[in-house]
């Protein structure tokens, strides 16, 4: 299968395969083409015998910047946006459900959805120069999914969900937001080591244990806290201030808007 937006590639020697978000351009914003490419690499990773663990990375300087801001029409209502903050979260928990282990490489940004993206994820390593955070609570949004909860204590979750900061590498190391951090010029070769680790571990073991970790976390709730997530983000968004907010959206550059948006919180580290 041919892709637009992300590269799918099979290891020569190890039963592994890694999907690459290849808009280096947009810094790996994820738009609905990305989302769903990354869908059907997934079904067809767990679907392929040869193919025992997953890694998922960015091109370039980003893992991702996030869901892409430019040329949406943001003139909608509360059902347009439940639709579409489902589609998204469905496309994220197919990763956390996935009978394979998948891997976050975390090249660069990972911002916002991106964020969510790879919280989705068995595991995540990330190079020393990655940055990470949920900035779109400053403009009046929040994420399509709700897995942070699940991996952070609450306060550093408050932290990041109600400031918009981003945080750093050993930050997010010392959040639980990632496994390990690495120098960016390894982390090819450190999340390559992983993959082959788990391509090589006996596949109904770790198949029944990422479904027992799955269900404490369903057990104690995960997907009803998902579906409360989407119905009050939905809301949000029609909101009188979401309304404005996405009405400065169609009429700004990104540039202009993502100045517009975090010039207010300069110097207040």
């Amino acid at each position: 299968m041919s892709y637009e937006t992300i590269l799918y590639e099979k290891d020569a020697t190890d039963k592994f395969a890694t999907i690459t978000i290849n808009r280096p351009d947009k810094m790996n914003a994820m738009n609905k083409t990305v989302i769903r490419e990354i869908d059907a690499a997934l079904k067809s990773a767990v679907d392929d015998p040869d193919v025992n663990a997953l890694v998922i990375t960015g091109a370039g300087r980003a893992f991702s910047s996030g869901y892409d801001l430019q040329g949406g029409d943001f003139d909608v209502d509360i059902d347009f946006w439940r639709e579409d903050m489902t589609e998204n979260a469905e496309a994220l928990l197919n990763i956390w459900r996935a009978p394979i282990p998948v891997i976050a490489s975390v090249n660069g940004y990972a911002l916002a959805g991106a964020l969510e993206l790879m919280m989705c994820c068995d595991l995540a390593i990330a190079a020393d120069t990655a940055r990470f955070g949920e900035p779109e609570v400053r403009h009046n949004s929040g994420p399509p999914a709700l897995m942070m909860p699940w991996l952070l204590a609450t306060r550093d979750v408050r932290w990041l969900m109600f400031t918009g900061d981003m945080v750093d590498a050993e930050e997010a190391l010392r959040m639980h937001l990632v496994n390990k951090v690495v120098p960016a010029d390894q982390l090819k070769e450190k999340t390559e080591n992983l993959a082959r680790k788990l391509a090589r571990m006996p596949v109904p073991a770790l198949k029944y244990t990422k479904a027992s970790i799955n269900n404490q976390q369903m057990v104690a709730g995960l997907l009803p806290s998902f579906q409360y997530n989407i119905e009050a983000i939905a809301a949000l968004h029609v909101t009188r201030q979401g309304r404005e907010w996405m009405a400065n959206l169609a009429k700004m550059s990104l540039k202009e808007y993502l100045a517009f948006r975090d010039n207010p919180f300069k110097g207040l580290d």
